[in-house]
């Protein structure tokens, strides 16, 4: 008995002993390397690599652009181009389209340099390219500075200077006074409109060096289609604009948000039915544009009575739809397609004019009469 209990006794002491070297490699390396002191990176950041910003230096100056946007106001442009009673150039028109989104760039660099900490804090801007720290502010003011002055020089020496006032204007308003404004007052939107609606203004004024009433209806068809555009748009954001604090309808008016919304689609309505009596487009215009604007009405009454998801959601597809379908319809049925067509309707709608025409188009009325042909003295007479 006593051998038996020593010789436990003993096997305990060497299994004791040698735990350690039982156990597996990883383990003691583990236990090895928690027992030095190593410093861990316990920050909530880390800093974002950007060994590939001169990879990817192209995709960085469209999102610094806004690219879809941009892309938008150019077609605005083109279109008021397309639409003015004047001979088309196609440099003119390229120089005039390229001026515009130049300048167009340069304002949304510049809005979101100014927006970073705001961005930052919303679903659907968090990853820009200065929130995300792939480009610097300095890199944005950079590519802001290049765009504009190129813009508006192409504007001025290539189209006229008219086509670039308004352009630069545009981009002063939009940055200096629409970006800030955006925290400040609900105005903001009202504002944002007038910005919107003066490319196509750029386009028209590109064309005939001036601004008349097609243009003033074609800006505003753009200024209205804008709001049941935006409040569709903002309907679905609402906690993003709170958190960030933007003073939208959407968030401190929702009611005043879907009124204004149906109101404006009702004044697109109003427009292209008096586009043909102002002498902007043909009767067809009216009658075709019809059924297009009663949709896009309907659509508006529905998100004012539901005021929910769905039908904000359905309003904002449609007025992607609608604006562009709507600058086919003006510009099939245009009314006139030079400035002399114009012109000489207006002369020869004036009596005391007609002595001013060409005797081109002059028309001589001969008096009523017994017609007397004249025959050669040679011909007998039967």
């Amino acid at each position: 008995m006593s051998n038996g209990t020593i010789s436990h006794q003993l096997a305990r002491i060497s299994t004791s002993h040698c735990w350690k070297s039982k156990l597996p490699i990883t383990t003691q390396t583990t236990a090895t390397v928690k027992s030095k002191n190593v410093p861990q990176d316990t920050r909530v950041w880390k800093e974002t690599p950007s060994h590939d910003r001169k990879n990817n230096v192209g995709q960085y100056c469209m999102m610094l652009s806004k690219f879809r946007l941009t892309s938008l106001v150019v077609m605005t442009s083109m279109a008021g181009y397309a639409l003015a009673p004047a001979p088309f150039e196609l440099t003119t028109f390229a120089l005039c389209a390229a001026g515009t989104g130049l300048v167009s760039a340069a304002a949304n660099s510049i809005n979101q340099y100014h927006e970073v900490p705001f961005d930052a804090q919303m679903s659907r801007t968090k990853n820009r390219v200065l929130v995300k720290g792939l480009l610097e502010p300095t890199h944005a003011i950079s590519f802001a500075a290049m765009t504009s002055m190129t813009g508006i020089s192409l504007l001025y020496f290539g189209v006229n200077p008219l086509t670039a006032a308004l352009g630069a204007g545009n981009l002063i308003l939009y940055t200096s006074v629409y970006t800030p404004m955006k925290r400040m007052s609900i105005l903001n939107t009202w504002l944002g409109s007038v910005v919107g609606a003066i490319p196509p203004l750029m386009g028209w004024a590109g064309c005939t060096g001036s601004l008349d009433i097609g243009a003033l209806i074609l800006g505003v068809i753009l200024y209205s289609w804008q709001f049941p555009h935006f409040n569709a748009l903002s309907w679905n954001l609402r906690p993003d604009y709170s958190r960030a604090g933007y003073r939208m309808m959407a968030v401190t008016d929702p009611a005043l948000c879907r009124r204004v919304a149906l109101r404006h689609t009702a004044v697109i309505t109003a427009t292209c039915l008096a586009s043909p009596y102002l002498g902007v487009t043909n009767n067809w215009f009216a009658l075709e544009s019809l059924p297009l604007n009663i949709y896009f009405m309907y659509l508006a009454w529905e998100f004012y009575k539901k005021s929910d998801s769905a039908s904000s959601r359905k309003l904002f597809r449609f007025s992607l739809i609608h604006l562009p379908a709507l600058m086919l319809l003006m510009l099939v049925n245009k009314k006139y397609w030079s400035s002399s067509d114009t012109q000489e309707q207006t002369e020869i709608t004036k009596p005391q004019d007609l002595a001013k025409l060409p005797d081109s188009k002059r028309i001589t009325v001969l008096p009523r009469g017994p017609v007397v042909a004249a025959q050669d003295a040679e011909t007998p007479i039967n």
